[in-house]
Formats: C-alpha cells, sequence, structure tokens
C-alpha cells in the first residue's frame, strides 16, 4: 500500500501525463465530468458521480469511423486511425469501472469493435472508492463494492491523502512510473476507510432493492406485464437516461458532408426515441411504451439472458437523479415487487 499527499497530486498527473493523455474529472461550469487534462485544469475528486459517465473515454459521444474522397474517377476510403498511444482514465468509481465491463461483453465479444478494443488495450483505469455514497447509490445490488474499486489500480482519498494500491500489470507499470512521488502507507488506514464506506452503504434506500424475478428466464412474464401500460406515462422520451448511464452502448451511423468529402461517423443513440433502428419499412417499436418497456427489459432481462446472468445496471443512480419526470429503474423494479409481478 502507497500513499500521496492530496497536496500533491497536480504533480503526479503531471508526471503521468508525461507519458501519455490523461482523463479525469474536470469541473467546467460547476459541472463535473471526464476530460483530457490540460495544466490549470480544476479537477474534481470530491464530486461523487459525474454527470455522465467516463465510458466515453472508450466509447465515445462521436467519433468518425473513415473519409471518403473523389480522386479523379475513384473513390479513396481512409479508415480513421486507431488509438495506439497510451492513457491514463483516473478517479472512475466502482460502478463506472463495472459499466466498462458490461461494455467489454457488448464490444469486445465477435465481431470486435477494432476503435473499442485499441482504446481498451491501451487504457489504464485508475479507480478511487466512493468516501462518502449517496442516498440515489445501488451498486451493491450489482454485486459492486463502493469501497474497494476492482482496476488496474485502487485508490482511496482519505483526510488529505491518497491511497494507492495496484492491481494488475497495467497498475504496477503506472505504479513505477510514478514512484517517486509515493511512500509507503499503513494499510490498516484503507481498511477502516473501507469499513466505513459500507456501513454508510447499509444505510442508503436502495441497497435492499431485490431483484427477485428479474433474470434471464423472465421474458414472457415481464415482456406481457401490463404495468408498462402505466409506468411509461410520464417518459417524456428525452434519452437524459441512456446519455448519463455506464451501461448503454446503442449508436447510429451517419454521414457527414464536409464539402470536399464524406466522413461516416458513429453516435450515440438511444432506445427511446421514435427514430431509433428506422428502417425504410418504420420501427418495430411504435410506441413509447415499446420503448420505454425496451430499455429496462434489455437492462434487466435480455442482457443477463445472454450474458451469465449479469445484468446492464450497476446502480450509479445517475437516472435517479437526473431523469426530469422522476422515472427510473429503481421505481420500475419496485413497481414490480410491489405487484408481485
Amino acid at each position: 500500500m502507497l500513499k500521496i499527499a492530496k497536496k500533491d497530486l497536480a504533480s503526479l498527473f503531471a508526471l503521468i501525463k508525461e507519458s501519455g493523455e490523461l482523463y479525469l474529472p474536470v469541473k467546467v461550469a460547476e459541472q463535473t465530468n471526464f476530460a483530457a487534462y490540460e495544466d490549470g485544469a480544476e479537477f474534481d475528486l470530491d464530486t461523487l458521480k459525474s454527470v455522465k459517465s467516463p465510458k466515453d473515454v472508450f466509447f465515445p459521444q462521436s467519433e468518425t469511423l473513415y473519409t471518403c474522397k473523389n480522386e479523379g474517377k475513384t473513390i479513396k476510403i481512409t479508415p480513421e486511425e486507431l488509438v495506439d498511444q497510451p492513457f491514463v482514465v483516473f478517479g472512475m468509481k466502482a460502478c463506472d469501472v463495472g459499466g466498462i465491463e458490461v461494455l467489454d461483453r457488448v464490444f469486445l465479444s465477435d465481431p470486435v469493435d477494432s476503435f473499442y478494443a485499441a482504446r481498451r488495450a491501451h487504457g489504464t483505469i485508475v479507480a478511487l472508492a466512493c468516501h462518502e455514497p449517496e442516498e440515489s447509490c445501488f451498486c451493491k445490488v450489482f454485486g459492486i463494492d463502493a469501497a474497494e474499486p476492482v482496476a488496474d489500480v485502487a485508490t482511496w482519498m482519505i483526510g488529505d491523502e491518497l491511497y494507492w494500491k495496484a492491481l494488475t500489470e497495467k497498475g504496477e507499470a503506472l505504479t513505477e512510473k510514478v514512484s517517486s512521488l509515493l511512500t509507503d502507507a499503513d494499510e490498516q488506514v484503507v481498511e477502516n476507510e473501507k469499513t466505513a464506506i459500507r456501513a454508510i452503504i447499509e444505510k442508503l434506500p436502495y441497497s435492499d432493492l431485490s431483484l427477485e424475478g428479474w433474470n434471464g428466464d423472465a421474458v414472457a412474464e415481464k415482456f406481457d406485464s401490463k404495468l408498462w401500460n402505466e409506468l411509461y406515462k410520464p417518459c417524456l422520451a428525452c434519452g437524459t437516461c441512456t446519455f448519463v448511464c455506464p451501461t448503454c452502448q446503442c449508436y447510429d451511423i451517419k454521414d457527414y458532408n464536409t464539402g470536399s468529402s464524406v466522413q461516416r461517423y458513429r453516435c450515440w443513440d438511444s432506445c427511446m426515441y421514435s427514430d431509433f433502428t428506422m428502417m425504410a419499412h418504420g420501427n418495430n417499436r411504435t410506441s413509447q411504451m415499446q420503448r420505454f418497456r425496451q430499455r429496462f427489459m434489455h437492462k434487466l432481462v435480455y442482457f443477463p439472458a445472454n450474458n451469465d446472468g449479469t445484468y446492464s445496471c450497476v446502480g450509479c443512480g445517475r437516472c435517479v437523479d437526473k431523469c426530469p419526470a422522476s422515472l427510473n429503474i429503481v421505481k420500475v423494479i419496485k413497481a414490480f415487487g410491489e405487484k408481485g409481478e
């Protein structure tokens, strides 16, 4: 176990940046999100959750796939170069690391997404334990331990010091690079912190949320429930829940005319939108109820059915915090539990 004084974190970040890009929570206009760190930026490790999850470091909100350009009578197609330089993502919470593990199951399965795979291969994740989880958190329900994040490096902010523990070969390599700034630490201090964090989690309102009845075998039972006809009604179809979610992976592919070439790019999309998966014949989900049902059936039934029981939710609570209509996965789970369906 190692540690570094909080006041020396700027020096740590500068040292990490010497060998590659560094992404960490940055505050801009009172909003904290993960971004490439630049000297003088206001980094923010105190805010529990960034507005959006840091998944876009590995799965960007928008990225060019290739460019087409006329050259005489031929069309030249130039694929976008894959990430080939190391980078570090610092400060991810355990739930967000869990979100990346969900994305791994999607993008690293055959056929492998080469853009995502390149970022995962070159990225090192430094996770930060949650010092004081909030009322909207329910990661424990999905087997995630906010007190002990599983990443390349696990860290804990305790008082005026950051405690550091490498967990993988990538983590060991990063630790070696910054070893000049780290000193030996008492592991018992971290054990005490873990105990305190878990005690807070036990008191949170959603920590005992039951997933009974939600699994890969419940397709017909849940799909045919009449509860969806009532639950969906406040939904505004704004897509906020999907864009802040660490596990949502839907995207669209579009073309952009630059004037001298055409860029094919992909961008996040939302299953809550009426034109999602729109084709020439139309859309196979023609009502907002169907789209609302699809989102939660995917996370709680379809995904575990195809991924060894793993749910496509990590209990980060962002949808609880951000939905303007107070609709979220907790409300759905509770509604079915109360009705015994």
